[in-house]
């Protein structure tokens, strides 16, 4: 079977899964043991108060004697980690799709996958480029739409990106595509002028097109590690996540990060994205991925 997280996420199997790997590996476990996951959890990110809880737990049924070795020990953290990802297990198919982010998060590269997977499954997709306060963001996405040959609608720097949205909106209704995939602006908590023009391009889209399911996805660089768990925590109060796609993730040892993501604001974790090319985006499963960070 093929390991993802092996053979593409590098640094997460150097840093957290080889490690639980020599962990289970022993056979018997004490309280030692308990206290060496605690150190590894929370290295890969996880999450100071997530972890204590799941030792806790661990430690309570290694106390009762359910725990008593260390294919037990690993089932029982198997089944917690999957517990804390409860909300990524369905993926939608919108027709729409909105991506939202700071700068540096991977966004644009993103849209091309995105397009590129719905192109692939025999679509017909439009991508629209909106971050019209970024010139390299347009010709990035430009650039990856002729190499795919896939429709694009391009704005002017510094235009409108709402009005950019809208021509995009009205292309796809009139030649009917069938996958709408737009690319915004870099936004920070401090920027709140860009927030509110996101709420603009969000309702551009809801008038335009009100019959469309829209899915808005935040891109969270993956290697920040607990400040994308901040990043993810304001744009969620800023505007509806439906779900947030993993970026860079090739380039971190922080597996864990997930976990505190999904548990702490129940967002569904819908994409693992990492590398440069169009194919590397991979749907992400909470089972899967679990049952390989853990070796």
């Amino acid at each position: 079977m093929f390991n993802f997280i092996k053979k593409t996420l590098n640094k997460i199997y150097t840093t957290c899964t080889s490690k639980l790997d020599v962990l289970f590996s022993r056979g018997t476990i004490d309280q030692e043991t308990l206290t060496e996951l605690e150190k590894i959890l929370i290295e890969a990110d996880t999450g100071v108060a997530i972890t204590k809880k799941i030792i806790l737990n661990l430690k309570e049924a290694y106390k009762a004697g359910t725990i008593s070795d260390s294919a037990l020990l690993k089932k029982a953290l198997h089944d917690q980690l999957v517990a804390l990802l409860h909300t990524t297990q369905a993926q939608s198919n919108p027709s729409i799709i909105l991506l939202v982010g700071i700068n540096g998060s991977g966004k644009t590269t993103l849209a091309s996958k995105l397009a590129y997977k719905s192109k692939a499954e025999g679509k017909k997709v439009l991508l629209v480029a909106a971050d019209t306060f970024r010139a390299a963001a347009q010709e990035q996405l430009d650039a990856w739409a002729k190499k795919l040959n896939i429709d694009i609608v391009n704005g002017k720097i510094n235009q409108d990106p709402a009005s950019v949205v809208y021509t995009g909106c009205a292309k796809f209704k009139q030649e009917w595509y069938q996958t709408l995939i737009i690319d915004t602006a870099g936004r920070l908590q401090t920027k709140t002028n860009l927030m509110k023009e996101l709420e603009k391009v969000k309702r551009i889209i809801t008038q335009q097109l009100p019959d469309q399911s829209i899915d808005t996805l935040l891109t969270v660089d993956a290697m920040l590690g607990q400040n994308s768990l901040e990043q993810a925590r304001i744009f969620h109060e800023s505007t509806k996540l439906d779900g947030i796609v993993l970026t860079k993730m090739d380039g971190t040892g922080k597996g864990g990060i997930v976990f505190a993501i999904a548990h702490e604001l129940g967002i569904p974790i819908k994409w693992i994205s990492f590398g440069e090319q169009p194919e590397q985006l991979k749907e992400f499963d909470a089972q899967e991925y679990v049952s390989q960070l853990l070796g």
